[in-house]
């Protein structure tokens, strides 16, 4: 090999590489405490872009819809399309929020007030049934005794860890605060910010790769959106399905089960079977046979949800198969619990979409049809 400048480069870049992974292993722990807090201050900015994320969905829609192009070639139309969509959005986030502390908490409250009689009652007759059905273990039998279920001392539990959490309730408060802010800055720049990192990464980068490098973000920004919009828009009709039809079914908890099948909807595929389970059981403490109309009525707004909400509301917005949407939820779940589940379809969806791209050039490059192997 010839030493010219090229290789010297290399040969340098080899070296260094190789002393930094050198004290890496071997000072690991002061490697990973610095991380640590690296990440610890960075965290409310990384949260406040994933704030920024989820807003500038509704945003963009309002951006589009209420200042179109025509509007915007006026300046002053330009210059308020920005803050007019955001106060719009914060407006209704705020509504939001105003409705679930006003309107759904006071009923939550009483809603768990009653689940914690239900749950007083219903100890003692499943300690009963097992009774009667483990008569012949002693063992089962002294386990089952010992069994006590008081819903006051729970709440005093519940009411003692969030005073022992203030520091922590205080510190996530100031967090949120913080990332808030800096979503709102982001929004309000975001046109401003969108070109200094470009001029950033076509200073830095060969052309070709930082062209390549936008295209990457634009179909990741789009399919995350598009999945975020009509995951949650789903989640929302599900949650509000069963909210009326066990309202008119006369089902105990409907608010209570609604909202928590809403929320676990978000989850792909395991989602609502893990709120229909959750729902069944709080059902079964007050009455079996409204358990057993529940599951039925699950069964049959799934169906409903299945084939005719979820392909008009979600449809193919992340373009990924089936058995590969199971996988992404499944190695999501494993990897980073339920906030992989969330975000390992879109992930997955990028990099599919990407694969697929490389795969149609290199038959195109050999002269292959994708059409000739489809048959």
């Amino acid at each position: 090999m010839e030493l010219n400048k090229e290789n010297m480069r290399k040969i340098r870049e080899l070296i260094l590489f190789t002393a930094l992974l050198i004290v890496v292993l071997w000072k690991y722990e002061d490697v990973l405490a610095v991380l640590g807090f690296v990440g610890h201050l960075i965290f409310p900015f990384l949260l406040g872009g994933a704030i920024a994320f989820v807003l500038n969905v509704p945003m963009n829609f309002i951006e589009r819809h209420l200042f179109p192009d025509k509007a915007r070639k006026n300046k002053a139309a330009d210059k308020l399309a920005r803050p007019v969509s955001l106060l719009i959005v914060l407006s209704l986030v705020l509504g939001v929020l105003a409705l679930i502390i006003f309107g759904v908490v006071p009923q939550l409250v009483n809603t768990f007030g009653n689940l914690g009689q239900s749950i007083t009652r219903f100890v003692p007759q499943a300690q009963a049934w097992a009774k009667e059905v483990f008569h012949g273990n002693r063992e089962v039998v002294d386990l089952i005794n010992s069994i006590q279920f008081d819903w006051d001392k729970v709440m005093e539990t519940l009411v003692d860890f969030l005073k022992n959490g203030a520091k922590n309730i205080i510190n996530g408060v100031s967090t949120f605060v913080i990332a808030f802010v800096f979503a709102i800055y982001i929004l309000l720049q975001k046109k401003k910010l969108g070109i200094q990192a470009k001029k950033v990464l076509f200073a830095f980068v060969r052309r070709g790769r930082a062209e390549a490098g936008l295209e990457v973000c634009s179909l990741t920004y789009n399919t995350f959106s598009s999945f975020l919009t009509g995951q949650c828009l789903e989640a929302v009709i599900l949650g509000s399905m069963f909210v009326v039809a066990m309202t008119i079914f006369r089902l105990p908890y409907a608010l209570l089960v609604g909202i928590f099948i809403a929320f676990t909807a978000l989850i792909p595929i395991f989602g609502a079977f893990l709120g229909c389970a959750v729902g069944a059981f709080l059902i079964f403490m007050v009455d079996p046979m409204k358990a057993v109309m529940f599951v039925v009525l699950f069964l049959v707004l799934q169906q409903i949800e299945g084939n005719l909400i979820y392909p008009h509301v979600v449809g193919n917005s992340v373009g990924l198969p089936s058995i590969w949407v199971l996988a992404a939820v499944s190695i999501g779940g494993s990897l980073m619990g339920v906030v992989g589940m969330l975000i390992f379809i879109p992930i997955v969806s990028v990099a599919y979409a990407l694969f697929r791209e490389v795969v149609y050039l290199k038959l195109k490059k050999q002269g292959v049809d994708p059409a000739e192997l489809e048959e």
